[in-house]
């Protein structure tokens, strides 16, 4: 007689095991917190400002969530925009981190801004500062609103001129710095 062996072939690992055997639990599954909603609930939000307890919804009722928040609730108009003022102030949160900033120019190490500030300029990727002081003030010169006066599109071309060279101008000053050792 044949003797069964009481030993796995999986050699431990239970999830090798093929569906539907023996030691194979059901997985837990949130389900969205929303009243009537089936779906799975992996989308946290917070129940209210500065309050650790969040919401769990589906993708559908996060986006409704998120598009009746209102960020600044509870506040006055004065407080609102005092806040918004100060968030939008400095980018410093946004920047792209110090230690990055060592390599060269077309490998990524400029942001969106200064890509659409030297297509503004109609210039190369790779383009360095003084190419851009010269296109800067070759546009700008053919722009002027004094050059072109009542042209409304052409004084709308030399605010972008002017945007964009303050972008890549602070741009350079940013890469220029160097931190004291």
């Amino acid at each position: 007689m044949a003797r069964t062996s009481s030993r796995s072939v999986d050699w431990g690992f239970p999830r090798w095991r093929a569906y539907g055997e023996a030691g194979s639990e059901a997985a837990t599954v949130r389900l969205c917190d929303r009243h009537g909603c089936t779906e799975k609930g992996d989308c946290p939000a917070p129940k209210s400002p500065n309050s650790p307890e969040r919401w769990y919804f589906c993708q559908v009722h996060a986006g409704e969530y998120n598009r009746g928040w209102n960020y600044f609730e509870g506040l006055s108009a004065e407080e609102a925009a005092e806040r918004e003022r100060a968030e939008t102030q400095t980018a410093e949160g946004y920047t792209e981190s110090r230690h990055n900033q060592w390599a060269g120019r077309g490998d990524g190490s400029r942001s969106r801004d200064e890509m659409r500030a030297l297509e503004v300029l109609e210039l190369e990727v790779d383009a360095e500062f003084e190419a851009v002081r010269v296109a800067w003030r070759r546009l700008a010169k053919s722009n002027h609103p004094d050059v072109r006066p009542g042209d409304k599109e052409a004084a709308a071309r030399f605010l972008a001129i002017q945007a964009a060279y303050d972008v890549l101008k602070a741009a350079e000053e940013q890469r220029q710095w160097k931190p004291e050792a």
